[in-house]
């Protein structure tokens, strides 16, 4: 594509002769045809950078949000070794929030900005995120289920049309995929303990299937944003396919573990060549996007908490880059803090404590 860039539309101005934009959305449309990458300076429609800032900051929180379910269990995983690799994963969860965060950035969009809107209730993160997780078998079942549908969706955002987007999803998706497996690995250690412990994850995973399938987004006829995010090649496949694709991966696994999905009407349809599932409940999916899921006040009451309290270690870390950043000789910008920042406590002598 030759690089119609924002700054170049910019000098134009007002000055661009009728039809300019026309012109310009005509390259757009081509370049997205020929599956060539959008890149920041492109030219784009108003539209298709709104759609991207929507999608990839609902991503973004979700990871972010997603961070809490699991971290939830980190002072309680039963061995050592467990808790080592769940607390790598939710680290890996914070590392993913923030390449989509900075992938949004480029599109004019402040990460301040999007989490103001998050913590507001202004914008969405995933609906599964507002389930509690009761047993440590929820662990694995998150990381088999949630995460295996997470990559489903998220694979084929490689292919994605803009180009910051679609190279993060390329290290998340690599990391989503051992997410997976460490969840899979988890349920077939439950699965062939004791009666007790395969019990734990069948419950595991009966409460958590239906949720996993909604992750998908509504039916393609009652979806917003899906055909178009089609056409713009943002998305590649729509809701129900990676459903479909979905529901025909995890039937097999779920055999060699040894659990049952939880649905009466689940088979295999000999002429369609995929499994035919049972109605999911949209009723429960939307009551929870609407704020009245099982957990939905207490994940964002958690988030705005810990944005509260982290504050002072933004503020440290802009001072630190405005010290490091000025000319030799020159002194450093002050830094004020900002009226939220909590004041620090003092001793009795009136110093500041460490």
């Amino acid at each position: 594509m030759a690089a119609v860039t924002a700054d170049q539309t910019a000098q134009a101005g007002a000055d661009r002769p009728e039809g300019a934009d026309e012109a310009l959305e005509a390259v757009f449309d081509a370049a997205v045809a020929a599956e060539e990458r959008i890149e920041p300076r492109d030219w784009m429609p108003d539209a298709y950078r709104a759609s991207l800032v929507r999608q990839m900051a609902q991503h973004a929180h979700s990871e972010i949000i997603g961070m809490q379910p699991e971290a939830n269990w980190i002072t309680r995983a039963p061995s050592l070794r467990r808790k080592a690799i769940l607390m790598a994963k939710v680290q890996d969860e914070a590392g993913h929030g923030l390449y989509l965060y900075s992938a949004a950035e480029t599109l004019g969009t402040g990460r301040e900005e999007l989490l103001d809107k998050l913590h507001a209730g202004r914008q969405r993160y995933s609906s599964i995120f507002n389930y509690p997780t009761l047993t440590w078998a929820d662990v694995g079942a998150i990381g088999w289920l949630v995460d295996g549908a997470a990559i489903t969706n998220q694979v084929p955002l490689c292919r994605c049309s803009y180009g910051p987007y679609a190279r993060a999803m390329v290290r998340i998706c690599k990391e989503e995929s051992f997410h997976q497996r460490q969840g899979y690995e988890l349920l077939l250690a439950l699965s062939r303990g004791t009666p007790a412990q395969h019990e734990m994850a069948q419950d595991a995973v009966n409460r958590w299937w239906w949720p996993s399938l909604m992750m998908f987004g509504p039916p393609d006829d009652a979806s917003a944003h899906s055909a178009q995010s089609m056409t713009w090649k943002i998305k590649r496949h729509s809701n129900d396919e990676l459903r479909q694709r979905f529901v025909d991966i995890c039937v097999p696994q779920a055999e060699s573990l040894g659990l049952t999905l939880p649905d009466p009407d689940l088979r295999w349809n000999e002429e369609r060549g995929q499994h035919d599932f049972g109605a999911i409940d949209w009723q429960e999916f939307h009551e929870v996007l609407k704020g009245n899921g099982p957990c939905n006040e207490q994940r964002l009451t958690q988030r705005r908490r810990a944005h509260e309290e982290g504050a002072w270690v933004r503020d440290a870390a802009v001072a630190y880059a405005q010290k490091h950043t000025a000319k030799p000789g020159q002194a450093a910008p002050a830094h004020a803090a900002p009226a939220h920042a909590a004041p620090r406590a003092t001793a009795g002598n009136g110093e500041a404590t460490a």
